[in-house]
């Protein structure tokens, strides 16, 4: 009984919260990228395109950097996926003013018609995956993670 009972109580990577939470990320970008196939687009093309367009709503045409910051995309990976989402006509790379090693990124019509689609996708992932506890456990991670997230820098 004593045997039972002590398999019962979680030990190691079970009790951790990190162990949870990168399984649940790594279940959430699953059904991600299942549900955004239809479109074409990766997690990560979503996710340049999506913050691309908002950041440039919010401002100035983003650098990529700046685009590649709000995605969580290491600098080379934005390279590369950028320029594929140019390819296809859902972006433009125009040579920053201010900075000849630095380009502005511009959504096309194209690109911005495909990035809301994309978003209702998303937002429909989250509420699949999330369901009713998506505020609360956007509110317990926000604090843990907004050091990494430039939402509330204004572009420059």
């Amino acid at each position: 009984m004593a045997e039972r009972s002590a398999q019962a109580v979680p030990r190691g990577p079970l009790v951790s919260p990190g162990f949870w939470l990168h399984h649940a990320a790594l279940e959430w970008r699953a059904t991600l990228e299942r549900n955004l196939r239809p479109l074409g687009l990766t997690p990560t093309q979503f996710n340049l395109l999506a913050s691309t367009g908002w950041l440039a709503h919010r401002g100035s045409l983003p650098t990529q950097q700046q685009a590649a910051d709000m995605a969580g995309v290491d600098r080379m990976m934005a390279s590369r996926v950028i320029r594929a989402l140019e390819e296809r006509g859902l972006l433009r790379r125009h040579p920053d003013p201010a900075d000849a090693r630095a380009f502005r990124l511009e959504i096309t019509s194209a690109g911005r018609k495909l990035a809301s689609t994309a978003i209702q996708v998303a937002v429909d992932t989250d509420e699949q995956i999330f369901g009713t506890d998506a505020d609360l456990l956007r509110e317990h991670l926000r604090p843990i993670a907004a050091h990494r997230v430039p939402a509330d820098r204004p572009t420059k």
